[in-house]
């Protein structure tokens, strides 16, 4: 779908591999951390494909005081280091605060911008002067042609280094909807994009921890529809036990089931591939 080839680590973003970003949600126990790794990189080698460990060390937009958050910068990048050092998955997470970029920056290779502050430039501008790759999630809020406003951001940084994902719209009426148009408009700025269906199931204003918070059961046809819509790569969040996660337990798919998940959104893309260029430019 894109022109820019992102590298991360040995995964060429971009390229006509479709590539995976999984993990759990935010840094929870290490021992489940190093499970969904080591469950992950057998995935990877019967799948063959390549896959971005992702986990949040901080998660900074829950709903109430309450709720977990993970366990910090300090503690959340070491745990991150022996997930990397284990088992050599090149690593995504976070950050919140400008200052947090550049000591994340030491251990993950992608940074990545949550959706509800895509706009903020110190933010923006902190993570791009790293150098290392930053994923820009788009806003609930915001237009899918106006992520060209953080993209420009970046590369005015110095950085060309970019990843757009896609998580759906809000409207301010606690639901997500996904637009396949979205897909259109962001690989228009010629860098890869992703699309993270376990967010874009979400139910806005139910906490997590309730089961009625997530929608699973749009995550198979939601999938579907990205891939065939060409998009780059697919962020799926995953844990081994989702329903006692401490964050988006209702969205976050069993490691279980991750597997046979992926086996058709891997055929659909080969598809997709195939006939990409097929059409001419239509507007």
């Amino acid at each position: 779908m894109s022109q820019k080839i992102v590298r991360v680590g040995d995964i060429e973003c971009g390229s006509d591999e479709l590539f995976l970003i999984s993990g759990p949600c935010v840094i929870e126990d290490e021992k489940i951390m190093m499970t969904v790794a080591e469950q992950l990189r057998e995935i990877q080698e019967r799948l063959g494909i390549k896959i971005i460990y992702k986990s949040s060390f901080q998660k900074d937009n829950r709903s109430s005081l309450n709720y977990y958050n993970g366990p910090g910068l300090e503690k959340g990048i070491k745990i991150l280091a022996k997930v990397k050092e284990q088992f050599g998955f090149p690593l995504l997470t976070d950050v919140h605060y400008p200052d947090q970029c550049a000591p994340a920056a030491e251990v993950v290779d992608v940074l990545q911008i949550p959706a509800y502050l895509c706009m903020q430039t110190m933010l923006v501008v902190a993570a791009a002067q790293t150098g290392k790759v930053v994923n820009v999630k788009h806003g609930q809020f915001l237009a899918p042609e106006n992520m060209k406003h953080p993209v420009k951001k970046i590369e005015d940084s110095g950085n060309e280094q970019i990843i757009l994902t896609e998580r759906g719209f809000t409207f301010g009426y606690n639901d997500l909807v996904v637009d396949p148009r979205a897909f259109y408009h962001m690989a228009r700025t010629n860098y890869p994009v992703v699309f993270d269906v376990t967010h874009a199931i979400r139910k806005y204003g139910i906490p997590s921890a309730d089961a009625k918070g997530g929608a699973r059961e749009y995550l198979p046809v939601l999938a579907r529809a990205g891939v065939a819509a060409g998009v780059d790569g697919l962020f799926v969040e995953t844990h081994t036990c989702p329903s006692e996660a401490l964050c988006d337990a209702a969205s976050q798919l069993d490691i279980r089931y991750l597997e046979e998940f992926m086996k058709p959104l891997i055929e659909l893309h080969a598809v997709e591939v195939k006939y990409r260029n097929t059409l001419p430019e239509l507007a």
